[in-house]
C-alpha cells in the first residue's frame, strides 16, 4: 500500500482568497502523513538525522503573527510526495534526503541501491546510482524502511548552458546506464524524473528542497554558478522497480512482466495485454526519451545527437542499440566535436530575436571568462 496524497495539498496550490487567512491556518496544520514523520524527529535526530523545523515537537509556523504569509516562509512547505523529507546530516553538516519505502511492494530497492553504491562498485568512475548512505529500519513498523541519499536536483533547472554541458551530461548518462546492465541490473524506470544531479557546487549557500528557486532560508532568490564553471555529476534515482539478474545471464535474455514508470511511451508497453518485454531494451528507450524530451525538443546546437537518440527510442526494441553500444557510438560522435562547438550556446527556438540577443550577448561574456581561465568546454565534475 501506499499514501494516498492529503486533499489539503490541492487547497495549498490554489490561488489565494483577498485574505489568505484560511490557507495561513491550514498550512499550520501539519497534513496526516507528515506527521509520520514528525513523530519520529527526535528518533532520527539521535541517529544524526535533523529534520526541517516545520517538524521539531511544538512547532509554531514563523508566519504566525505576522502579516506574511505561508508560502514565504520556509516552513511552510512541504513535499507533495509524502514519503519524502529532507534533513541535514548532523555530524558533517550535509543535507540528506530521506524516503521511507515498503520492503513488501519494493523488496529489491534498498537491495539494489546498497549493491550499486558499496564495495568496489561505489567508486567505480561510471558508477552513477544515487548512493544510499544508511538504511534505517523503522522503530515502529517492521515493514518499513528509511533510506538516506544525498540532497539532489533536477537535472534540467537550471537549463543546459552550452553544447558541452549538454554532452557532458549524455556521457554521464549513457555510462551510467552501461554500468547497471554490466551488472545486471535493469532500472525499469529510468524516466525524466529519476535522473537527478549533485549540484552543491553550483549553488551559493543551497537551494530550499522544496521551493527550489529560494536559497534553503528563504533569504532571496537562489544563485548559481554554470556547469561550465562548476561541473555536477549526475545519478540516476529510485529503483523500487529495478531488477537485479545473475552476472552471467545475456542482456538479451531476460524477460519481466511489463510495469509502467514514470514514462508512459515505451512502445512494447502500449499494449496492456503484451507478454513480458526485456527490461534492458525498456531502458535503452527511456534514457533516449529522457534526452529527446528534455533537450532536443524546442532547442538548437545538439542536433548531431538526433540519429544516435532516434535509434535508441526505435519503436521495435529489437532495433535498439545496447548500452555498449550507445556508448561506442557515443564516443565516435564526441571525437568530432571541437571546441568551437563544444563552447556554443544552447538556443531555445521558443526565444524571439530580443531574447536572443541578450542571451548571446552574456554566453559570449562567460565564453570569454571560460577560455580565459582555461576551464575545459567539456565540463568533467572532479572525481
Amino acid at each position: 500500500m501506499t499514501d494516498v496524497p492529503d486533499p489539503r495539498l490541492a487547497t495549498l496550490t490554489a490561488p489565494l482568497d483577498s485574505s489568505g487567512t484560511g490557507k495561513r491556518e491550514l498550512a499550520a496544520t501539519l497534513f496526516k502523513p507528515e506527521v509520520w514523520w514528525a513523530e519520529r524527529y527526535q528518533w532520527l535526530k539521535d541517529r544524526g538525522y535533523e529534520l526541517r523545523p516545520r517538524y521539531r515537537p511544538g512547532w509554531t509556523p514563523s508566519w504566525r503573527g505576522t502579516k506574511k504569509q505561508f508560502y514565504q516562509c520556509e516552513d511552510g512547505h512541504c513535499f507533495v510526495d509524502t514519503n519524502l523529507a529532507d534533513a541535514v546530516c548532523v555530524k558533517y553538516g550535509k543535507f540528506v534526503m530521506l524516503k521511507k519505502i515498503w520492503a513488501a511492494v519494493h523488496p529489491y530497492e534498498a537491495e539494489i541501491g546498497q549493491f550499486l553504491t558499496s564495495g568496489s562498485l561505489a567508486t567505480h568512475p561510471s558508477n552513477h546510482c544515487i548512493p544510499i548512505l544508511e538504511v534505517l529500519q523503522d522503530p515502529e513498523e517492521e515493514d518499513r524502511l528509511i533510506l538516506v541519499m544525498p540532497l539532489l536536483k533536477m537535472f534540467w533547472d537550471p537549463f543546459f548552458d552550452t553544447v558541452g554541458e549538454v554532452v557532458e551530461f549524455c556521457r554521464q548518462l549513457f555510462e551510467g546506464l552501461k554500468f547497471m546492465h554490466d551488472n545486471r541490473v535493469a532500472h525499469r524506470d529510468c524516466s525524466y524524473l529519476n535522473i537527478m544531479m549533485d549540484a552543491e557546487s553550483m549553488f551559493i549557500g543551497g537551494w530550499h528542497p522544496v521551493e527550489h528557486v529560494k536559497k534553503r532560508d528563504f533569504s532571496g532568490e537562489v544563485s548559481y554558478y554554470t556547469r561550465t564553471k562548476r561541473p555536477p555529476k549526475y545519478y540516476f534515482i529510485d529503483f523500487g522497480l529495478s531488477r537485479r539478474y545473475d552476472p552471467s545471464t545475456p542482456l538479451s535474455e531476460p524477460v519481466e512482466p511489463v510495469i509502467r514508470g514514470g514514462d508512459k511511451t515505451v512502445p512494447e508497453h502500449q499494449d496492456r495485454k503484451c507478454p513480458p518485454q526485456n527490461p534492458f531494451r525498456a531502458d535503452i528507450y527511456c534514457v533516449g526519451n529522457v534526452i529527446k524530451q528534455a533537450i532536443l525538443q524546442g532547442t538548437r546546437g545538439v542536433e548531431f545527437l538526433v540519429p544516435l537518440i532516434d535509434s535508441m527510442t526505435a519503436a521495435d526494441p529489437l532495433m535498439r542499440p545496447s548500452a555498449d553500444d550507445v556508448v561506442d557510438q557515443f564516443q565516435t560522435i564526441l571525437q568530432g566535436l571541437g571546441s568551437w562547438t563544444l563552447r556554443s550556446r544552447i538556443i531555445h527556438t521558443e526565444d524571439g530575436a530580443v531574447v536572443n540577443a541578450f542571451l548571446a550577448t552574456a554566453h559570449w561574456y562567460r565564453r570569454i571568462g571560460h577560455v580565459l581561465t582555461r576551464r575545459p568546454p567539456l565540463p568533467v565534475p572532479p572525481s
